[in-house]
């Protein structure tokens, strides 16, 4: 995959959200008549958009009948900050953005999928995008 593309009602606000929470600036460019940019971490690269007029955006998180894009996922192996746990990075995020405050939208809990455990919690961005954070913290042995 080249990028995951995001609108965003105000792109310095959103530059600055996701370089506090571990995104690089590789490339400023327009796309149109529209301010853009690539920023990369995190193992990839996400584009952002400046979109003229912006018109309140759905709730993917909060609507269980929404379809369509749903979040963003981050791996904290690949995080630049190499927390120990979730609830480490969090903090470092809040203390990161402050005065503004990190919506947490769904706080640390395990979750286990196939045949690993996770540490799983969902942030939102300034456009109240959901971005999920993970951390395998175990992978159990299959029965032979």
């Amino acid at each position: 995959m080249h990028h995951v593309s995001l609108r965003t009602a105000d792109i310095h606000r959103a530059i600055a959200f996701y370089e506090a929470i571990g995104f690089v600036m590789a490339e400023r460019f327009t796309a149109g008549m529209t301010l853009a940019c690539w920023l990369e971490g995190w193992g990839g690269r996400i584009e952002l958009l400046q979109v003229p007029e912006p018109q309140p955006p759905p709730d993917p998180f909060g609507d269980e009948h929404y379809v369509g894009y749903y979040h963003l996922s981050l791996d904290l192996a690949t995080s630049p900050d190499r927390p120990t746990d979730l609830p480490a990075w969090l903090s470092l995020m809040g203390d990161r953005l402050a005065p503004n405050p990190l919506p947490v939208l769904l706080a640390p809990c395990q979750q286990m999928i196939g045949d690993r455990v996770y540490e799983v919690a969902f942030i939102a961005d300034p456009d109240g995008m959901p971005i999920e954070l993970l951390r395998c913290q175990t992978q159990l042995d299959r029965p032979s």
